[in-house]
């Protein structure tokens, strides 16, 4: 366990310029405390500015990826803003769930890779973490759930932002109303899921070779590729030309061109 960050284990490997985040809360399934929701943005922001990190594997220690919002813990640490009657006591509710909200932003919109390792429970808060990362491995045992309506909350971490421009808006409101599990092979078959595993050592196997491949790529690139595919998230596709010929011509990295270039007449070789 991390004193810093308590809910949180962070695996760096400089080598393949690649990171492992775990959630490290165990004996709970990953329940997402306090904790989590404090710490989340800063790690997030402490992995940014790391130089030598280009992607990063997300995961979950013990039995389960995550079963995500722990409700009695939040709900008896912060029964006051949760009942409030005043306005500015639910204003107070509405600056909570924005700092809840952060640390998600930070991994949809930020300059890493950011690749979700699912294994068993994917549930609610769990899956608003894999929709803001940019790709999702999982296990076939994994099950996944965006589970808020079952609780009677709208869910408000991501999941009803991020999914239909993953899955499509029906299997999104399939999900989000109905609050039912499902399965790895749907999660595959609606392209929720990028690859499938046997285990969760193949899983994190698979997850740590994907990560690596990614990070051997031009960092500059990777880092253009995903603002681009960000954008055209809300734009046109001739907005999004526009936007792509902008970015070349101020930062096309020539040096990275050639030498990407050199190291293809090696292999050829």
């Amino acid at each position: 366990m991390n004193d810093k960050y308590p809910f949180f284990e962070l695996e760096k490997n400089p080598e393949n310029k690649t990171a492992i985040l775990y959630f490290n809360r165990p004996e709970k399934l990953n329940a997402m405390n306090w904790p989590f929701w404090r710490d989340f943005p800063d790690i997030i922001r402490e992995t940014e500015k790391d130089n030598d990190i280009v992607a990063v594997v997300i995961a979950g220690r013990g039995k389960s990826f995550s079963v995500g919002l722990d409700v009695m813990e939040l709900f008896t640490n912060h029964a006051e803003a949760i009942n409030a009657s005043t306005a500015e006591a639910r204003e107070k509710l509405h600056e909570l769930i924005l700092k809840m909200q952060e640390g998600f932003r930070l991994v949809a919109g930020g300059n890493k890779i950011y690749i979700a390792a699912i294994h068993n429970h994917c549930i609610g808060a769990g899956l608003d973490v894999a929709v803001a990362c940019d790709l999702r491995l999982a296990t076939t045992d994994a099950v996944f759930s965006v589970r808020e309506t079952k609780i009677g909350i709208v869910a408000d971490m991501g999941s009803l932002n991020r999914l239909p421009l993953i899955v499509g808006q029906g299997n999104a409101r399939f999900l989000a109303y109905t609050g039912k599990n499902i399965k790895a092979d749907q999660a595959y078959r609606i392209g929720l899921i990028n690859e499938l595993y046997d285990s969760h050592d193949l899983l994190m196997i698979g997850a740590s070779q994907l990560a690596h491949e990614i990070a051997s790529n031009s960092m500059s690139a990777v880092r253009g590729t995903k603002k681009i595919l960000n954008y055209m998230e809300s734009h046109s596709p001739e907005e999004g030309l526009n936007y792509v010929a902008a970015w070349n011509a101020a930062f096309l990295n020539i040096k990275e061109i050639e030498k990407a270039m050199a190291t293809a007449a090696e292999k050829k070789k």
